[in-house]
């Protein structure tokens, strides 16, 4: 039995960066990468990492270095991780630093994957350095933390920061970029079909970033707490939605949704795409333009940086493509 890497990105980076260990450390076995790419959805991921484990023995232990905690990288591989904890184990942050000492550590033949990712989390810290000197920063208390903890339970209405429609629903583009610019201090999942499945909603909360919880309520869960909001004072929401059509359930039965941030939906069976990140149904589309008449605006674009799309268009050329 040996202890088998696979390294997992967004992107090229998971190749890159096991090109460059190997020009330090020479040329590894049992050493896998597996690149997310655009055009690609969490299926086609999840497909990826199993294949890169099916390349070790049937004994081996598995350790997954993943770029961005949260990301979709880091959800599928956590998915696989949870059927197999005992064999396996997950770091997120990948760094040079933490690759060569995970090859170090591999020297031992009798270290199990729980040691090496013990013994890897100070060199990969340690290996972020900056000059000039005085830059490094000093450890400070968790700030988001304290101030979640602080305004618990107080008095007065929760402040909806962002509502989002996005099939993949908590990864990579929410925990950081989302989560960044809005500050939300509870993300929470909104969703009658994933409140119903413990293993996605124990993902969803493990993949929640420093300083946020994160919840998953069904569709009337959250429609009581917006009607009957009296104790959420100080708290910052984002909620997030699997479908249009739960979050027309949500609005029509009362949460104060004004605008909805359209990000992903992802393509299935019957229905169109008329760009690269959204498809739709006839079903879709009704929802969309039921959620219109109820004074709902919709800002289309995947992260905060993005221009936004225009809605109307989206939906005509949607409409048109159903109607050929």
């Amino acid at each position: 039995m040996s202890v088998g890497i696979i390294i997992a990105s967004h992107g090229e980076f998971a190749d890159g960066i096991k090109q460059s260990g190997s020009m330090i450390f020479g040329e590894q076995e049992k050493v896998q990468s597996v690149t997310f790419m655009p055009s690609e959805g969490p299926d086609d991921l999840k497909a990826q990492l199993e294949a890169a484990i099916a390349t070790f023995d049937a004994e081996d232990e598995v350790l997954f270095l993943v770029d961005l905690w949260g990301g979709s990288p880091f959800n599928q591989a956590n998915g696989i991780f949870e059927q197999n904890k005992e064999r396996m184990a997950i770091i997120a942050g990948l760094n040079l630093p933490m690759l060569i000492q995970a090859y170090t550590e591999r020297f031992n033949p009798d270290a199990k994957v729980a040691d090496i990712a013990a013994n890897i989390i100070k060199e990969a810290k340690d290996g972020v350095r900056v000059r000039p000197e005085e830059l490094q920063p000093v450890a400070a208390a968790p700030k988001a933390a304290a101030e979640t903890s602080a305004n618990a339970g107080a008095p007065g209405k929760m402040d909806y920061v962002l509502a989002r429609i996005d099939s993949r629903l908590l990864h990579g583009q929410v925990a950081t970029a989302w989560t960044k610019a809005t500050h939300p201090t509870r993300i929470i999942v909104v969703s009658d079909a994933v409140a119903k499945d413990d293993l996605r909603k124990k993902l969803i909360q493990q993949a929640a970033p420093p300083g946020v919880k994160a919840h998953v309520v069904p569709v009337d869960q959250m429609i009581k707490i917006a009607n009957d909001d009296q104790h959420f004072g100080g708290q910052r929401a984002l909620l997030l939605f699997e479908t249009p059509q739960d979050a027309l359930r949500a609005v029509e039965g009362g949460v104060p949704l004004k605008e909805i941030n359209v990000g992903s939906m992802a393509h299935s069976p019957g229905k169109v795409q008329p760009n690269k990140v959204l498809a739709f149904s006839q079903d879709d589309i009704d929802t969309f333009n039921k959620l219109k008449k109820d004074g709902v605006a919709f800002d289309v674009r995947k992260v905060p940086n993005d221009s936004k799309g225009n809605m109307d268009e989206i939906i005509k050329k949607a409409q048109d493509e159903l109607n050929k």
